[in-house]
């Protein structure tokens, strides 16, 4: 075997795999499937999002940041609002998203892609985009998780012209079954292929998103983005059941807070049951204060909260919310990349295939407040890509989707991989918690013993009927450091799918 690829819909992680087959390694896969995943996942993601790559090779685990970064190095002044559009998982589940002009950020994916490709890569990028451009001009199948996808996000695609019609061609949204193509997607994406990012960010394409956004009331200024930069950072290491747990540092608010909560856990006993989970979200949820939002732009913030007395202490008083890839090779390379589009802003830049982030109207990552986080500086996100090491060597590579649910899923499956010894399709697949705002939300399926206790403890609990992207899309790849066997799980929550090579 080659490699294998996990991500979110079957072409995406064909397209991965199909570049192991040529003889790429897991991060020409990796690329590929991103760039797949802007044709085929397009609500979620494409070249106006952020996101993030772990990477890791040679025993050496790096990661590269690309994610959204603030405008308002030009000075452009605000002039519309940010629009509240509720988005309705289910009857019951209910979230709130800010859209518009005003919630756009400057974008990361071309920049970040070209420089993954230049520090890790080994095939020309016009080969890795061939794939996407052949499936966003070709069109494809919308499949059942897209559709639901489609549904959801409705109210923020029929907002404005762009969106509108590309989701809804003929004044119909698209259905499961229905071909979607993005003609003009395909055609950034060749451009992307021959020129690389430059054109993003200091060209014609960075000209008509800028003047777009600010004639219709936004703030992202063309300095903006030809300023913006990927940006390689340490990651956070934590050591959990004999293994080490690597993920996405600060800026980033979600990888401190899943070290943090596998670090609790290791503290609360040698099983991670459904009341140690919650009570470890819960520990994160109280450290995720306006103090917490403002330190995570200090040098070494991390240090103190992931101090094992720290640890210690915190566990003693206890017992008292996107697109992911995840790609490995026969060599052990593995790349884990999150991007997101966040819910989208509904913004469609005419002529570019560009529908930008809405990440400065996303609620869970502006906890300072809306148009606060200062021009330049990165969007914190809960976006997560994480690598677990055994010995030094790769047993595992995941991210998630999912908004703030994003640090519960990945914890949850790192404990059912690592702790519990699952494969990684089970691991993935396990029914799940999520505990924020003095509510446990659990899917069906976890022990009604250790619900009814939690319950009891006082806590809100709300049994959900099924499975629901809500609770996150795990993709993982995983290496059996014994055999050398390479597997992978998508999640069903999500239309995960998982393609050999």
């Amino acid at each position: 075997m080659k490699g294998v690829v996990a991500a979110g819909h079957a072409l995406t992680a064909e397209a991965g795999a199909g570049v192991l087959r040529e003889g790429g390694n897991a991060v020409d896969a990796a690329i590929a499937a991103v760039l797949a995943s802007f044709a085929v996942e397009s609500p979620l993601t494409g070249l106006g999002a952020g996101g993030y790559m772990m990477v890791h090779r040679g025993g050496e685990t790096r990661l590269i940041d690309f994610f959204v970064a603030a405008p308002g190095l030009d000075g452009v002044e605000r002039r519309t609002e940010l629009a509240a559009v509720p988005v309705h998982f289910d009857a019951e589940t209910v979230q709130t998203f800010f859209v518009g002009p005003a919630s756009c950020g400057v974008p990361g994916t071309p920049a970040g892609l070209v420089r993954v490709l230049e520090l890790f890569g080994s095939m020309p990028l016009q080969d890795l985009v061939d794939p996407a451009v052949g499936l966003a001009r070709r069109g494809a199948p919308v499949n059942a998780e897209q559709a639901y996808i489609l549904e959801i996000l409705a109210p923020i695609h029929e907002r404005l012209a762009g969106t509108r019609e590309l989701y809804a061609p003929r004044g119909e949204r698209l259905r499961e079954g229905d071909e979607f193509r993005f003609a003009e997607l395909a055609d950034s994406l060749e451009r992307f292929g021959a020129e690389g990012s430059e054109p993003f960010y200091r060209g014609d394409v960075a000209a008509a998103l800028s003047d777009f956004v600010v004639d219709n009331g936004g703030t992202l200024g063309r300095q903006d983005l030809a300023s913006y930069e990927a940006i390689e950072r340490v990651p956070i290491a934590t050591p959990f059941r004999g293994t080490q747990v690597l993920t996405n540092p600060p800026p980033s608010s979600g990888g401190i807070l899943i070290a943090y909560s596998l670090g609790l856990l290791e503290r609360l006993g040698e099983r991670s049951g459904p009341r140690q989970l919650v009570a470890a979200m819960g520990a994160a949820n109280e450290l995720r204060d306006l103090e917490f939002a403002a330190a995570l732009y200090e040098e070494g913030m991390e240090a103190g909260l992931l101090e094992p007395a720290a640890l210690d202490l915190a566990a003693t008083d206890l017992l008292g919310s996107t697109t992911h890839v995840s790609a490995i090779d026969a060599d052990g390379t593995c790349a884990a990349v999150t991007c997101s589009n966040g819910s989208g802003s509904g913004v469609l830049v005419p002529g570019t295939g560009v529908i930008l982030n809405n990440m400065l109207g996303e609620e869970d990552l502006n906890p300072l407040g809306f148009h606060k986080i200062a021009p330049g500086r990165r969007v914190p996100s809960m976006m997560s890509p994480t690598i677990v090491l055994r010995d030094n060597e790769i047993v595992l590579g995941l991210g998630s989707a999912g908004s703030n649910r994003i640090r519960s899923a990945i914890l949850q499956t790192v404990v059912r991989a690592v702790e519990q010894a699952l494969p990684v399709e089970a691991a993935i697949a396990a029914p799940r918690l999520h505990y924020e705002h003095g509510l446990v939300q659990a899917e069906p399926g976890i022990d009604e013993a250790d619900l009814d206790r939690i319950e009891a403890s006082g806590l809100e609990l709300a049994r959900r009927p099924q499975i629901n992207l809500f609770f996150g899309g795990v993709q993982a790849v995983a290496r059996d450091p014994q055999t050398g066997v390479l597997s992978g799980g998508g999640d069903p929550r999500r239309g995960g799918a998982v393609a050999r090579a």
